[in-house]
């Protein structure tokens, strides 16, 4: 019975670890790791109330978002991206709160954007992803050491032969096409880890 409850504090302490909000001005240095230099200081941030809902915690003049790391799910992960994608990413994250799997949540948008009930933009747009360990993080400075980033392209309906991108790639930070000929199209780049 010692070993059940000793497990069960275990697993309630690292969820409350695991929940953890920071201070909005740390979740904003941290999310803006993953903008653009020049993007910076007109990027919209979304990030996470005490209450654990995402909200807006800084409001910008630009054409980028960028999310503050989720505090209940292990890693850092920050992302930025074309505002035009805002649509295709918040019913991404609606999904998701009504309890969808990620699987059911790509097969609903995909469906969803061939019915014309969700807008994606027909132009090229751009994701950065920003990810780390937690053991890498300063939740003090927002810092975070030995960090990977990614890019994603979307490129709406694009495919292999109208590309002449491969479905992966061969040699390390070569870009390749995933998802070809669906409304979710998109190119990868995905630089070598550094050393």
């Amino acid at each position: 019975m010692k070993y059940i409850f000793s497990i069960g504090l275990l697993l309630f302490i690292s969820n409350i670890k695991a929940q953890e909000i920071l201070p909005a001005d740390i979740q904003i240095k941290t999310a803006l790791l993953a903008a653009p230099a020049d993007q910076k200081e007109t990027a919209t941030v979304l990030g996470y109330d005490q209450a654990g809902k995402l909200v807006t915690l800084k409001k910008g003049t630009g054409n980028m978002i960028c999310l503050a790391d989720d505090p209940a799910k292990k890693g850092i992960s920050v992302a930025c991206y074309s505002a035009n994608l805002e649509p295709f990413m918040a019913r991404g994250r609606q999904l998701l709160a009504e309890g969808k799997t990620e699987e059911q949540k790509q097969e609903i948008r995909s469906k969803e954007i061939d019915e014309g009930k969700l807008k994606m933009p027909k132009d090229p747009n751009i994701l950065y992803v920003l990810t780390g360990s937690e053991e890498n993080y300063d939740k003090t400075t927002g810092e975070l050491k030995d960090a990977n980033m990614r890019y994603v392209f979307y490129v709406p309906y694009a495919t292999l032969e109208s590309t002449g991108m491969s479905a992966k790639p061969s040699i390390p930070g070569m870009p390749w096409l995933m998802e070809p000929g669906t409304a979710k199209a998109h190119i990868m780049i995905v630089p070598p880890k550094k050393n």
